[in-house]
C-alpha cells in the first residue's frame, strides 16, 4: 500500500479539485447552491483558495526523495484535514433556525483530503542510515 501513496494522494488531489466545483450545500431560502468557490456575499469564504495550495504542497512533497519535506508535507496535510473538518462543519451547520441541505461535494471534499492525509503518513522512500565499518564503536 506505501508504495502506491503518492499515486492514491494524487488521485485524493484530483478528487478535491473536482469536489471544490461541486455544490457543497442548498440553501432554500436563498435558492441558491454553495461549492468551495462561491458562498452568498462570500460569507462562508472561499475554502477552496486555502484547500487547494495546501493539498498541491503536501502531494508535491509526497514525491520528493528528501525525508524532512515528506514530514512538512504530513504538517501540512494535517493542518488541511482540521480546516476541511472546519469547513464540513460550518457548511453544514444551521443559522437563524434554518438547516441547509448538505449535497455530494461536501462529502466528497472531505473524503479527498482524508485521502491525502493518509496519503502522507505513507511515505515511500528507502531510509539512508551510517553503516559501521569493523572495529568502530
Amino acid at each position: 500500500m506505501a508504495r502506491y501513496s503518492k499515486w492514491l494522494g494524487l488521485l485524493g488531489f484530483l478528487l478535491l479539485v473536482w469536489s471544490c466545483s461541486l455544490p457543497w450545500t442548498y440553501h432554500a431560502d436563498i435558492g441558491k447552491h454553495f461549492n468551495g468557490y462561491f458562498t452568498e456575499h462570500n460569507i462562508y469564504g472561499r475554502p477552496a483558495r486555502f484547500l487547494l495550495p495546501m493539498a498541491v504542497f503536501s502531494v508535491l512533497a509526497s514525491f520528493a526523495p528528501m525525508m524532512w519535506l515528506k514530514f512538512a508535507g504530513m504538517l501540512v496535510a494535517s493542518l488541511n484535514m482540521a480546516y476541511a473538518f472546519s469547513r464540513f462543519l460550518k457548511f453544514g451547520s444551521a443559522y437563524l433556525g434554518y438547516v441547509p441541505e448538505k449535497e455530494s461535494g461536501l462529502y466528497l471534499m472531505l473524503f479527498s483530503v482524508a485521502l491525502i492525509f493518509m496519503a502522507t503518513f505513507m511515505p515511500y522512500g528507502k531510509s539512508v542510515g551510517k553503516t559501521k565499518k569493523e572495529g568502530s564503536i
